[in-house]
């Protein structure tokens, strides 16, 4: 198995620089030293084809789902890994995803003048419900972005609490900015800071081949770094999961405790047993009061901290980049000659119009980022409580949440074998 491993990871790599899906066609030569802009999406295709990537999208999460719930079969997620980074990754070049269409759905909320397809719809919604039924079968090697991880992986390294614990709230706050920035229109920054895509479309920017390159790297050694660290999708998927109907288990029947089990997760996913002191249990009830009092002042101090941040990440959006710029024009009295300020200047708008229309979208920032901060807190205070709840637990056990159902355990419980 780890030999037919290694075989596809150089063939991936190799229909990587071999295919050139991402340049299909040479670049026109201008004689007048235009430069041709950095395209970011791939052309539109035929709404029979997107209907097509759904059911495949459907049959994948099906099939991944069988695998991981009734067969366990690490052998069949494994193939159907490779499958989704053939079709999902290097036929569709990455393009649509579930992880991407959390953009979409925000701004068809906050835009009435958005469409979305239903095709995108579909994307966001099926790994939710699949999730809700059997855990993250979709992270198991549906999302290609996440198989191509898996794939990489030789060498298992467990992170200690004090770092995985800071690095597990990024995925929270990348959500958190997405949805603004999406909300208004102002950047669709999952897709614009994809590590994987330039990859399969051959025009990533130097710095996004690095950033892809380390998350790999990092991924050799670390399980699922981008999954764990960054994926704002897994955010969503980690609540879901948690209320799953079914979900996959260490071991097919009774845990024997043999503890073969205790370090095979790669991303750091299993509970371990908890034998719970009377002494113990009373503390905790003192510290689950005192931080479901305090639960108020995270939120309150989230909201206040990232409020603080508004201006600048309103910057982002080019009404209120344009705005600053002309007002720094009429402050100063000069021309800064962008073509964004030739453009407006070309109008006739007045500026006080834009001015008006920047400090309308501010004002949405300042909301939104006081909405989100308090979330967040509110999500620090849950994680503080659910260290002041202790259970007991007997066996080893997947964390819901957490757990990506790749099924690497299941080859290190003995049981499995005997079955």
């Amino acid at each position: 198995m780890e030999k037919i491993k290694y075989i596809f990871i150089g063939l991936f790599l190799f229909i990587i620089n071999q295919t050139g899906f991402g340049q299909r066609f040479p670049e026109p030569e201008f004689e007048t030293g235009h430069v041709p802009p950095e395209l970011q999406a791939v052309a539109p295709r035929a709404l029979q084809w997107e209907y097509l990537d759904v059911i495949v999208l459907f049959i994948a999460l099906s099939v991944m789902s069988w695998f991981v719930i009734k067969k366990r079969s690490r052998k069949g997620i494994f193939w159907t890994s490779i499958f989704s980074i053939i079709y999902f990754g290097i036929i569709r070049l990455g393009c649509v995803c579930s992880i991407g269409s959390i953009q979409n759905v925000t701004m068809s909320f906050f835009q009435s003048d958005f469409v979305i397809p239903l095709t995108i719809v579909a994307f966001f919604v099926l790994p939710l419900i699949f999730t809700l039924f059997f855990g993250r079968t979709f992270c198991a090697g549906v999302c290609f972005m996440g198989a191509a991880q898996d794939l990489v992986n030789i060498k298992h390294i467990s992170l200690p609490n004090w770092l995985s614990k800071p690095l597990g709230a990024i995925p929270y706050i990348y959500l958190m900015l997405a949805i603004i920035l999406a909300a208004t229109g102002a950047d669709f920054i999952i897709c614009r800071y994809d590590p994987f895509i330039g990859f399969f479309r051959m025009n990533a920017t130097f710095g996004m081949f690095v950033f892809g390159a380390a998350i790999l790297v990092l991924g050799v050694f670390i399980g699922r770094p981008y999954c764990r660290f960054i994926c704002p999708y897994g955010v969503i998927l980690n609540w879901l999961s948690k209320l799953s109907f079914w979900h996959t288990t260490i071991t097919p029947s009774n845990c024997i405790q043999c503890k073969l089990c205790d370090t095979s997760c790669p991303v750091d996913a299993i509970k371990k047993p908890v034998n719970i002191k009377p002494e113990s249990g009373d503390k905790g009830k003192k510290r689950l009061i005192l931080l479901f009092i305090l639960l108020p002042f995270f939120m309150f101090s989230g909201g206040f901290i990232v409020s603080r941040l508004y201006k600048p990440i309103s910057t982002i959006h080019p009404t209120v980049k344009l705005a600053e710029e002309i007002k720094w024009e009429k402050d100063n009295n000069k021309k800064t000659e962008t073509e964004e300020s030739l453009a407006f200047h070309s109008t006739g708008v007045p500026r006080e119009q834009l001015f008006k229309d920047a400090a309308d979208i501010q004002k949405f920032y300042l909301y939104a980022t006081w909405i989100g901060g308090a979330l967040l807190g509110l999500f620090f205070g849950i994680g503080l409580l659910k260290t002041a709840i202790v259970r007991k637990q007997i066996d080893y056990e997947p964390d819901k949440g957490n757990c990506v159902s790749c099924g690497k355990c299941y080859k290190y419980c003995p049981v499995e074998k005997q079955v």
